[in-house]
């Protein structure tokens, strides 16, 4: 009996040390999870070493190059971003690489190049994309899939890379370009910032397979695919990786006033109407989001922009109108402002500093007419006043020394600042606005989403992305679903300018009740399907299909209580063979919208069966579909070892490492898991003292 006892015990303690080990981010014995000379702060690093046998050795992981060529015309940019990984090991690798695109990228062709040879991507089912590179990859072959894990962030795995070899995947995308306040931006990022993923984890009877990833999180409830978009983290300390370079062909075909980066130091060259921009170091590391700016000359600004194409039988078109400056100083009106700021410990350092200016200026904004309120936010939620208050002199004080006396750390638990913002409702004859200061830096977009369609009534959402990388679709999504605005700072010194635009729009009257009118008996799809607000500044785009596209539209529409309309004649326009996946891309963008609001299996069922035709007919990455890439020719012997590597991101740019990865984290639920942690120490603490008195 007593050795029985003996043994359970030594058992139970052997399990507990082993789960708070883990539970505490420390490497447990026997966990084959690193490499064989890792120190124990690696497990927090994201070290992600995988092999596919116990006695095989650890192995370097791939390196990789990106080169990104862009061809802008007018609105929309032609992107081909080529990703070479160098297997620098003596052993056979597969690579797979998480990184981010556009929110609004259209990505349709793929290849994979190896040497001379080059083969084509094809459109498949995800589903099915996954069993042929699995198939391909067991079998020796050389073999590339490109999944999308949300509209931004994409995955890329490439198998059987030889010893010393390098191989490119080519993955070309299209997207709109963005006008606002009188200047055309292009953004491209270029790391995936880490995410918070809240919610209880996953048992393993509970994860599904098709989920199954690679990164460092664990599976939740509400984020059942964690592992697939939070990659390993290169610690800065150990120096930058995956390096970059930007090739850029700009033909606005209008007169430029300025041509610029706000966030890298570009070299520019002109030539019959073309800018040639690039980078001024040949290279930067991929740690912060790249930013193009052009501004038209005086007089040269364009009112409307009018593009068709011609595919089959049917035609495309995109058109952009810009509505009339309406600034009136005398339409202001009284509002209720909520203000929330992120303080997690993604937004240490220069992001707290530019969200805290920001939330300075927007202070100093309110009229004695408004009431407001200030909330922040990381793993606990805590407000300025219980109620939004007026605006008078006491209560303005006591918001700036709350906003000065902001700290960043801790996780990024949005959801109940979001509800309390959006709780209650403005009183009558107010204006109810939200303005939300974040990196976004959430893996639980969709129910975020959800609340704000939920929760918004009458009010308007505004957000602002904050730092070098915010997570965009993320930002731009909420201010579509809150009939808002989205606006970017990625440095201190933009704050000013860019709330000051911010502010004309949260003072003045937007277009709303926006429809468009065509002639009788137009057969046309239009999209969106439900026009937004426009505020000052913004256009409107809209993309056209059907057997036979319009001569003109008329827009119709409200500002304040004035009725508003005006007449566009669709004649001419520039030819543009990018219109066709770009109504696909807007199409799908649609129909996941429909989807989320989908009550039923089978309701959920016919849209996903939409999403997958329409992103076949167009040849189209989604959600539902990837593109795979397989070489007719087995290179590696069936015997013969396949590492598998999680490849590394940077940093972003201007985070900090040990208050994204610190306890309570941002990136991970840390502060459940010390919990957790600390209540095995006790119960293998209680153990032991059993075992000790057995044995007296």
């Amino acid at each position: 009996m007593k050795t029985r006892l003996i043994r359970k015990g030594s058992k139970q303690r052997g399990l507990a040390l082993i789960w708070t080990l883990f539970l505490l981010g420390l490497p447990a014995p026997g966990f084959a999870n690193l490499p064989l000379d890792a120190r124990p702060q690696d497990a927090t690093r994201g070290s992600l070493w995988l092999r596919d046998n116990q006695t095989a050795p650890y192995a370097p992981a791939p390196t990789l190059d990106t080169d990104v060529t862009m061809d802008i015309t007018g609105m929309l940019a032609r992107v081909q971003v080529r990703q070479k990984f160098t297997n620098p090991g003596q052993s056979w690798a597969e690579g797979i690489y998480v990184f981010p695109l556009p929110e609004h990228a259209a990505v349709d062709h793929m290849r994979m190049h190896i040497g001379e040879r080059v083969i084509e991507g094809k459109i498949k089912e995800r589903a099915a994309a996954k069993r042929t590179y699995e198939r391909a990859r067991r079998a020796g072959k050389k073999t590339s899939l490109v999944e999308q894990e949300r509209p931004n962030i994409f995955t890329t795995s490439l198998a059987n890379i030889g010893p010393g070899e390098t191989i490119t995947v080519e993955i070309d995308y299209q997207q709109t370009v963005r006008y606002v306040d009188g200047a055309f931006r292009l953004r491209f990022p270029m790391v995936v910032g880490p995410r918070f993923i809240p919610g209880m984890p996953l048992g393993a009877g509970e994860q599904v397979a098709a989920f199954a990833g690679t990164g460092w999180a664990q599976a939740t409830a509400n984020v059942p695919d964690a592992a697939r978009i939070t990659p390993p983290v290169q610690h800065p300390k150990d120096g930058p990786i995956n390096p970059l370079s930007l090739d850029i062909r700009l033909n606005a075909g209008i007169a430029l006033a300025e041509v610029a980066s706000p966030y890298h130091p570009i070299s520019r060259s002109h030539d019959s109407g073309v800018h040639r921009v690039r980078l001024t170091d040949d290279t930067v590391p991929a740690d912060r989001d790249f930013e193009l700016v052009w501004r038209p000359q005086t007089g040269a600004a364009p009112s409307a922009a009018w593009f068709v194409q011609q595919k089959h039988d049917q035609q495309y078109g995109l058109l952009m109108v810009v509505p009339p400056q309406q600034h009136n100083e005398a339409a202001r009106f009284a509002r209720e402002v909520v203000l929330v700021i992120d303080t997690s410990g993604s937004m240490h350092g220069d992001s707290l500093a530019q969200a805290r200016a920001a939330l300075l200026l927007a202070l100093e904004r309110l009229t004695g007419a408004d009431s407001f309120n200030v909330i922040r936010f990381n793993h606990g939620t805590a407000s300025l006043f219980a109620q939004p208050r007026a605006a008078n002199a006491h209560n303005l004080a006591a918001a700036r020394r709350f906003v000065e006396g902001l700290r960043a750390g801790g996780g990024t638990v949005m959801l109940p600042a979001l509800q309390q913002a959006l709780s209650g409702q403005p009183g009558a004859h107010t204006t109810g606005q939200v303005v939300f200061l974040t990196d976004g830096s959430v893996g639980n977009e969709q129910q975020l989403f959800q609340t704000i369609r939920e929760q918004l009534g009458e009010r308007r959402l505004f957000t602002i992305g904050i730092g070098s990388a915010p997570n965009s679709y993320f930002m731009r999504k909420a201010a579509e679903y809150g009939r808002g605005s989205f606006t970017y700072i990625g440095k201190t010194s933009e704050v000013k300018q860019k709330m000051a635009g911010l502010f004309r729009k949260l003072e003045q009257l937007a277009l709303t009740d926006l429809r468009v009118e065509t002639p009788p008996g137009t057969q046309l799809e239009m999209l969106p399907a439900k026009i937004p607000d426009l505020y000052l500044g913004e256009p409107l785009l809209l993309a056209f299909h059907g057997p036979r596209l319009p001569p003109w539209v008329t827009l119709h529409g409200r500002f304040g209580d004035q009725p508003w309309q005006t007449q566009v004649m669709l004649e001419g326009g520039g030819n543009n063979a990018a219109l066709a996946p770009e109504w696909g891309r807007r199409k799908i963008a649609q129909l996941m919208t429909k989807l989320h609001d989908a009550r039923t299996a089978d309701a959920r069922k016919a849209v996903r069966n939409q999403v997958i035709d329409t992103a076949l007919a167009h040849h189209l990455v989604s959600r539902y579909t990837s593109l795979v890439a397989v070489d007719v020719t087995p290179v590696r012997a069936r015997n013969e070892l396949l590492t598998r590597h999680a490849m590394k991101t940077n940093l972003p740019k201007g985070w900090s490492y040990e208050h994204v990865f610190g306890a309570p984290q941002t990136a991970t639920p840390a502060q459940l898991q010390l919990l957790l942690g600390m209540s095995l120490l006790l119960l293998a603490a209680g153990v032991h003292l059993r075992w000790r008195r057995t044995r007296c």
